[in-house]
């Protein structure tokens, strides 16, 4: 679910009610220049380092480690199921309790906060350990039926690293469980961000530009067009969204009057950013201009959010600012150095990379299962041929390179056997 930028004390009065509005003091220019700019900051920490990561994730090794890669049906889908899920929300809070459905909901968001903030310091913490840790390999299996019906549902392999990695962030799910404490949100948000920047991957720029553009039409209509967006976010006691008090100069950490960003303004964004990081890469030029450049628009996009926001006093959907200025100023560059096609013809889950084997050529059988059989009964039986010790010496008799080498090979085999018929002769 995508949140607008909204910020409680100066948001719409629909949006806060009269109660909260007057029980609070208006908010001091330096503690709101703290709150946006720690936003800000909060939103480009997970942008940069997913999309470094998002390059590690597409280069994994492990099928198990692959990214999720979204086409552009899906792209094109998201924004239907993001309003029904939104207003779903929404109904439901104006059904049910309010408290019974952030309980379910608080308990959900306990489970997946730990294993997104464990899957996040898992790579700063293993440099923490000592050389000679005992560190060992555990795999969980869940599988379905038996013989070939048997199907995998969880296969999950991880380490005794993994597993203090987990217990730290258990403590910090606790005391998001019992507290509801801005910190502990914050470190389930910034965990939730940089996952899905890393582990979410368009698969090309065309499909990033149907997303955002879609996202674009459901940000401005459910902030601008009613108030669900921003009732539900301000119900929903759950880490989709990066808090920071406007008053924490006067109350410290138990302040209360929070401006708020939604991890959707983050992720959506991010993952475009880090689409134009792999094909920077994919470019070969040591360059990263795009990134650079989509950065940079993400900056000042969210910018510009924060001082309209403060200008006219009422939430503003992020992605009104920033889809135009992520998209159009790595198109503009794209222009001016002649790289449009390259850009949009680039197929992030089409790449090859160094060490992943693919097979091009597959080896063809010809023959009768008997007659094959026979063959190998006189392979088997004949005398063995000492294979050389270098392997690429094996890779390069196996898959002769030059032709003029095959035809080489051929003659002499055809000079042998002619030499032994004329020994036979005299």
């Amino acid at each position: 679910m995508d949140t607008a930028l909204s910020d409680p004390q100066n948001g719409s009065a629909e949006a806060a009610s009269p109660a909260n509005v007057t029980a609070r003091p208006p908010s001091t220019p330096e503690g709101i220049a703290l709150a946006y700019g720690s936003l800000l900051l909060m939103a480009l920490l997970p942008i940069f380092f997913g999309a470094l990561r998002s390059v590690r994730c597409a280069r994994g090794k492990n099928a198990s480690d692959m990214p999720e890669t979204i086409t552009s049906r899906d792209a094109a889908r998201f924004p239907i199921i993001a309003s029904c899920t939104l207003l779903g929300l929404y109904l439901f809070f104006k059904i049910f309790s309010q408290e019974y459905i952030n309980l379910l909901l608080s308990m959900y968001f306990f489970v997946l906060g730990i294993l997104a903030l464990s899957h996040t310091i898992s790579p700063f913490m293993s440099k923490f350990f000592p050389a000679n840790f005992p560190n060992r390999q555990y795999q969980l299996l869940f599988t379905q039926g038996s013989g070939e019906n048997k199907e995998e549902i969880i296969n999950y392999e991880f380490d005794t690293k993994d597993l203090v990695c987990l217990g730290l962030s258990s403590i910090v799910g606790v005391w998001y469980l019992l507290r509801k404490h801005w910190i502990a949100n914050n470190l389930f948000g910034l965990a939730f961000s940089l996952n899905g920047v890393e582990l979410l991957h368009l698969n090309n720029v065309s499909t990033g530009c149907i997303l955002l553009g879609g996202l674009f039409i459901y940000d401005v209509f459910w902030v601008f067009g009613t108030n669900v967006m921003v009732t539900v976010a301000r119900s929903f006691e759950a880490p989709i969204k990066l808090v920071f008090p406007q008053d924490l100069l006067e109350k410290g950490l138990e302040a209360d009057n929070f401006a708020m960003l939604g991890l959707g303004d983050i992720v959506i964004p991010g993952i475009f950013i880090a689409l134009l990081l792999r094909f920077d890469i994919s470019l070969k030029k040591n360059t990263h201009t795009y990134f650079y450049t989509s950065f940079a628009a993400y900056i000042f996009g969210l910018g510009l959010t924060i001082f309209i926001m403060h200008i006219f006093k009422h939430a503003q959907p992020a992605l009104l600012y920033l889809v135009p200025a992520c998209i159009g100023f790595p198109v503009l560059v794209a222009l001016a150095k002649g790289e449009v096609t390259e850009m949009f013809s680039y197929e992030s889950s089409a790449e090859i990379l160094p060490h992943t084997p693919r097979l091009t050529h597959f080896p063809t059988v010809s023959g009768s299962p008997a007659s094959l059989a026979d063959s190998m009964q006189q392979k088997l039986a004949g005398p063995r041929r000492r294979r050389p010790q270098n392997p690429s010496a094996i890779y390069e008799e196996s898959n002769p390179k030059d032709p003029a080498a095959v035809t080489e090979s051929k003659e002499g085999t055809e000079t042998s056997a002619s030499k032994g018929l004329e020994k036979k002769e005299k």
